[in-house]
């Protein structure tokens, strides 16, 4: 690891069918710390997936990617304040439109989220 790389961490935590996905660090094509099991599409009883970003210094294509699959099948929901640098990756690839923000994690964890057009 990097001496000034922040340590990449993936807690996943779940409530009544929301799947809570702690992230913290660096995430990279390299440094991916568990989000590709963490945000399993396929996962069986998750209803929705509850990222909490506030800790992510750096978000590069892949993981977006990665934050992106399973909104094909269920609402994803960002929650707590949107660091810098992800709120302007989301702004430039338009993925804004695909994520539904939240305050908190337990604000995301129970709000409604409307439908996405196209999405049944």
């Amino acid at each position: 690891m990097d001496a000034d790389r922040a340590p990449t961490r993936v807690e996943v935590l779940s409530w009544e069918g929301a799947r809570v996905v702690v992230m913290t660090g660096e995430f990279d094509i390299d440094h991916l710390g568990g989000l590709r099991e963490a945000l399993d599409p396929m996962a069986p009883e998750v209803s929705r997936y509850v990222l909490d970003v506030t800790g992510v210094t750096f978000t590069d294509s892949t993981a977006l990617s990665l934050m992106l699959q399973p909104a094909l099948t269920r609402p994803v929901v960002l929650a707590g304040e949107l660091p810098r640098h992800l709120k302007r990756l989301l702004e430039l690839t338009g993925a804004h439109r695909v994520f539904t923000l939240a305050p908190s994690v337990e604000q995301g964890r129970v709000m409604p989220v409307p439908p996405r057009p196209g999405r049944a």
